[in-house]
């Protein structure tokens, strides 16, 4: 990977850690996950016009995108309610680069050097090492990360695919981010009402205009890498949003952090290196 594909996804990690974060300190998750993906589609409209539409063969993918994002966002609500975060983050992020690296040669027909496997390997050893902090999580709390681990490398899959068919990876981003917010806010207000919904959406939209700008920035350039480098790398790369999220955690949301948070950054930083000097 050059040097200014890897300063690029690393900014996308910055971007992701920060609307993560912004998620975080809200009081209500699914509500404020659904509003930072209108964030995204809000930001996304008014440049649709100054883009190509994306290539004919994109579009089943831009569908399939949005039923796996959609999936994404119920099962790491489940995942939260079942177990906590130090346990089940670091699983989701951590586990899905390991599944798209011992995949991507079958499904993608992309070749890894060994120091570029070392390097995913070790970022991802990294991202679990943060799970050795988890308090709280069992059985049932492990098998929702474990499954949205395979929903995130799999929508890493169909989205990294379609930005290459799609002749222009800024316009499968936007049109892609379009469809989720109208399926998450459709469920919401089956389940609690259109009243509840409202009163959130009223007093904390500013949450999600600011948190999907980052939401759509960061993807964006996730997929745009995508398109210059391997798949696997890309998505090993982009995980070390964990690496901002700590920085976050401790000097902005004034959270207290174990030995283990430190192990794991260090951790991630090396593997970075490896994946540069590969």
């Amino acid at each position: 990977m050059s040097l200014d594909v890897i300063a690029l996804v690393l900014l996308g990690a910055l971007l992701h850690a920060t609307w993560n974060a912004i998620i975080k300190a809200g009081t209500d998750k699914s509500l404020d996950a659904a509003l930072v993906s209108a964030g995204g589609a809000v930001t996304a409209l008014p440049f649709l016009a100054f883009l190509p539409l994306p290539a004919p063969a994109a579009w089943l993918f831009i569908g399939a995108s949005a039923i796996l994002q959609f999936a994404y966002f119920q099962l790491v609500a489940a995942a939260y309610r079942a177990g906590d975060i130090g346990l089940v983050y670091p699983l989701m992020r951590g586990v899905a680069p390991m599944i798209i690296a011992s995949t991507s040669g079958f499904i993608l027909k992309e070749s890894l050097s060994g120091g570029v496997v070392l390097g995913i390997m070790t970022i991802c050893a990294g991202i679990m090492t943060l799970a050795f902090e988890a308090r709280k999580g069992g059985r049932t709390a492990i098998k929702l990360a474990l499954s949205n681990s395979v929903v995130i490398a799999t929508y890493t899959y169909v989205d990294g695919i379609g930005a290459r068919l799609s002749g222009n990876s800024i316009s499968y981003t936007l049109w892609m981010s379009l469809l989720p917010p109208v399926l998450l806010f459709t469920w919401a207000i089956s389940q609690r009402g259109v009243n509840a919904v409202a009163a959130h959406v009223r007093y904390n939209w500013w949450r999600g205009l600011i948190g999907g700008a980052g939401s759509i920035a960061s993807y964006g350039l996730a997929l745009w890498a995508m398109t210059k480098a391997p798949v696997a790398t890309v998505a090993a790369l982009r995980e070390t949003s964990i690496l901002f999220a700590l920085v976050i955690s401790v000097v902005i949301l004034k959270e207290r952090s174990s030995i283990w948070r430190y192990i794991a950054g260090a951790i991630i930083a090396a593997g970075v290196l490896i994946l540069k000097l590969a």
